[in-house]
């Protein structure tokens, strides 16, 4: 049997029209994954060089997945030959080859997020910067956005309306921090995550061999996750897929949740006017979910306006009632559900990793993990602090990157003095401003650093780190990542430092550097590609290489306890995940939608989409809770159910607990919408009246400091302002609502 024989009609079609510009919308549970591996499977079996595909996804997991698919439909040589990998990992592959002509080096460093934060820390303080008022993450963030609107820094500070908003929020040298940052990760060779989409392009556009190189290599496009591209992730596409034209993107504007990350749903949207050739198909079946399931997703997402028509169903069986959850507090609602769960376990003979808990923020997770605790309940909280975040293992990795990279200067300042060696922070600052004084790197200064007016000691210890550091560079082409890495923590003093201390903490920290050379020797002895399939792009065992690799690990690569937990997690953190029973807690308004996204139909229908994942995660049982009070900043608060519930049918849902205790009029804190609930009156909330006079002004006359009035929440005065261009939001204080954060284009404010 061919394995088009396991597709449904739309299915097949999806895989077999390979030419030309294509766009699945693929619904939830509607075999997306096996549409993907079968359609490059397809492809190769058709006649498709498997060296001219290249395959976008947002997860590392995601393109294993795909290849380890592909390899048992058309066998691993071809497989492996699919350039295929996240956004970030496939252009850092083409960067390595490419990066000298735009004058780094082809060893480049990644810098992570926190590597960032800490250069632009360090020239804050350089320029001698109020860091209050240039917070450090709001300048990283501003510096994202730029980039990732393809916006370079002589652009930025050029620009009159960039500039005029960077005054407004008292940051006049904002721009002037992008150019020194930008500067000082050319000096380290290195490239931060946007740099990796930002150089991408430049290289593209500055280079007509090279993207005349790329256009005809890879000939074919796959990009999954489309709605949540970014603008310069499609312009790279767009650029490559220029020629031939075979682009295909897979993706479902109903899941486009990752707005505040840059993505942009227009992407999706609106592909058919830049591809007026385009064919779409559209996967609707649902294998995942019940029919209650699915019906009340469906009647969900029909509110929003903005996206692409399409109705899911399925034959899967009715199932039961979505459970309806009120608590009187946040832990009662933890209580509730963890009684639920007790219950599903003893009644169906469910696992605990048949069980997801999810949430709109990180700290809900609290009272869930200590009501799972008194049951003894196992459970895992997805979104804790990452392996590679670990103080002892970011320490091991400078020493890795140093060796590589020896113009790192984040890895550089992070070891010079670990373990202590005698390097105090001034000689360390002194050595920084030398380089930025002479224009060159602190490596050219410590290879010289008896030409320069640090001495003593400090120029002896120095000295010493500098040839140890270089002895380690001698063994980069003579031994593999895990022999070099072993070495580099004997011989930099690590290992002893950890193996000494004898506490608690100590003994974690050492079986945690054991546990990254586990990983390293792993990746050591991987297999590599086929002998006679060396390109440019061929994946080596080196060091650099293992250092790449584990720079670009998204939040869903990195390895989870697979024990039999509970997992918990935000909604963002399940996307593309599946359970047979889902728990969806904390849907109030204010909280779910969350307050911020309340007062523009954009962002409402962001968290409309958010709701929909949540409830597509559930394949057999879903269950919906709220409180009608809860703990925030310290001070217990009231509040409604969330508007969305009104947008389920009622005879879908199921109301758990006692109606006389919900209809008590004595309870002060029940509101009309709980009463409505418990009536079975689910019918929307009655809107406030407007004022049919009200003028809203244009958004550019906002500025810093000047009053507004607001229809809903009167008269308030703007006190910062973020974001640029059409995304540029203002913060205000309203005396009756308090502190309010609004998009421009959408809050409808009128200047007094």
């Amino acid at each position: 049997m061919s394995f088009l024989d396991e597709l449904n009609e739309p299915q097949r079609e999806a895989v077999t029209n390979i030419n030309g510009p294509v766009m699945i919308v693929a619904g939830p549970g509607s075999g997306k994954t096996r549409v993907l591996t079968y359609r490059i499977a397809h492809m190769i079996k058709s006649g498709v060089e498997p060296f001219s595909i290249m395959s976008l996804t947002f997860t590392n997991k995601a393109a294993a997945e795909m290849r380890h698919r592909i390899e048992k439909v058309i066998g691993g040589s071809e497989a492996r030959n699919i350039f295929m990998g996240t956004f970030h990992s496939v252009f850092a592959r083409l960067l390595r080859v490419d990066a000298p002509r735009l004058g780094y080096p082809s060893n480049f460093t990644i810098y992570d997020t926190s590597d960032s934060l800490s250069m632009i820390k360090q020239i804050i303080k350089e320029l001698q910067l109020n860091d209050k008022t240039y917070k450090p993450n709001q300048v990283y963030n501003r510096i994202s956005s730029a980039k990732n609107a393809l916006i370079s820094p002589a652009q930025y500070k050029l620009d009159t309306e960039i500039t005029s908003e960077d005054i407004q929020t008292h940051r006049p040298l904002m721009g002037q921090l992008y150019e020194t940052y930008a500067k000082r990760c050319f000096q380290s060779g290195a490239m931060d995550f946007d740099d990796l989409l930002y150089k991408t392009y430049e290289l593209l556009v500055r280079f007509p061999d090279v993207l005349y190189k790329y256009q005809h290599r890879f000939k074919y496009l796959m990009i999954d996750e489309f709605q949540d591209t970014n603008f310069a992730q499609y312009s790279i596409v767009k650029k490559i897929a220029d020629v031939y034209q075979n682009v295909c993107v897979v993706g479902d504007d109903a899941q486009s949740i990752y707005a505040f990350r840059g993505a942009t749903i227009e992407n999706i949207l609106n592909f058919q006017k830049d591809y007026p050739e385009l064919k779409v198909f559209k996967l609707e079946q649902n294998y995942r979910s019940t029919k209650n399931i699915v019906k009340a997703a469906n009647h969900l997402i029909v509110n929003n306006k903005n996206q692409l028509q399409k109705t899911i169903w399925t034959d899967n069986d009715h199932g039961d009632k979505i459970k309806l959850l009120k608590a009187s507090s946040d832990n009662e609602e933890a209580k509730l559900v963890t009684d639920l769960i007790f219950e599903y376990k003893m009644r169906h003979h469910f696992n605990n990793k048949d069980f997801a808990i999810l949430y709109r923020t990180n700290a809900q997770s609290r009272a869930f993990e200590e009501a799972l605790r008194r049951k003894n309940i196992p459970y895992v909280v997805y979104g804790g602090m990452s392996f590679y975040q670990r103080k002892e293992i970011k320490d091991l990795i400078a020493y890795l990157r140093l060796t590589v990279n020896p113009q790192d200067e984040e890895a550089w300042r992070r070891i010079i003095n670990y373990p202590t060696r005698g390097i105090g922070k001034t000689t360390v600052e002194r050595v920084i401003v030398l380089a930025s004084e002479k224009g060159t790197n602190i490596w050219d200064i410590c290879e010289n650093i008896y030409l320069t007016d640090v001495g003593g000691k400090a120029a002896q210890n120095i000295t010493a780190f500098t040839m140890m550091i270089k002895s380690f560079q001698t063994l980069l082409e003579k031994q593999n990542a895990f022999e070099l890495a072993s070495h580099i923590a004997k011989s930099s003093g690590i290992l002893k430092e950890l193996y000494e201390d004898k506490t608690v903490e100590g003994v974690m920290h050492y079986e945690n550097i054991q546990e990254l050379l586990n990983g390293i020797k792993e990746f050591s002895e991987a297999d590599t590609v086929e002998e006679g399939n060396e390109d440019e792009f061929s994946n080596d065992r080196s060091l650099g290489t293992y250092l790449q690799n584990i720079t670009l690990l998204t939040s869903q690569d990195e390895k989870v306890a697979v024990e039999d937990s509970v997992k918990m997690m935000t909604i963002h953190a399940a996307k593309g995940l599946e359970f047979p029973c889902v728990f969806v807690a904390g849907l109030e308004d204010n909280l779910f939608p969350s307050s911020m996204s309340l007062y523009s139909r954009e962002d409402l229908e962001e968290e409309r989409r958010l709701f929909y994942v949540a409830v597509t995660r559930a394949m057999t049982y879903l269950t919906l809770s709220f409180a009608t009070s809860r703990y925030k900043f310290g001070s217990l608060q009231y509040g409604e159910p969330s508007r969305f519930l009104n947008e389920i049918p009622k005879e879908l849902l199921s109301l758990q607990g006692r109606e006389e205790e919900i209809m008590r009029e004595e309870d002060s804190f029940v509101s009309p919408t709980v009463r409505r609930i418990v009536a079975g009156n689910f019918s929307a909330q009655k809107p406030i009246t407007a004022d049919p006079n009200f003028v809203a002004s244009d958004p550019e006359k906002i500025i810093v400091g000047c009053e507004v009035e607001h229809q809903r929440f009167g008269t308030g005065k703007v006190v910062a302002m973020d974001g640029l261009g059409v995304n540029k939001m203002a913060t205000i204080f309203f005396p009756s609502a308090g502190e309010k954060k609004l998009m421009l284009k959408f809050a409808k404010l009128k200047v007094l």
